[in-house]
């Protein structure tokens, strides 16, 4: 069966208009950011949207009292509050990308990306 351009026309716009979601949400988080402490304020730890490691930084007083197991200690528990705080952001990101209905519990790595294949599914099988 022979489609018609105006069809055509809209579901190249539709595609479109999903990529255009997908590419907002790598967008976004390529620019997140999130920040993390141990719980005396020696380190910081700042890791991106998509959880690598930024920077680290160590005051100088955490040399004062040498142990090498304490200091990985404190830059584990650093890194893990700023990626949490970064997922947080991202997921924050996501759910603003997704139908109303589908915003609670988001998962910023895949839910936008099969929201959007479902989407494309239902495009093909509407032909």
């Amino acid at each position: 069966m022979e489609r018609s351009t105006t069809e055509l026309t809209g579901r190249l716009a539709e595609y479109a208009r999903l990529a255009e979601r997908v590419k907002a949400l790598q967008d976004g988080v390529h620019d997140l950011r999130g920040t993390g402490y141990s719980t005396d304020g020696l380190v910081t730890a700042v890791v991106g949207g998509r959880g690598e490691l930024l920077e680290l930084s160590l005051d100088p007083r955490i040399y004062r009292e040498p142990n090498a197991a304490e200091l990985a200690a404190k830059i584990v528990a650093a890194v893990h509050e700023a990626a949490a705080e970064a997922e947080r952001e991202a997921t924050g990101l996501a759910a603003k990308l997704m139908p109303r209905d589908r915003r609670a519990d988001v998962d910023p790595r895949f839910d936008l990306a099969l929201h959007v294949l479902g989407e494309a599914s239902a495009l093909e099988g509407r032909k």
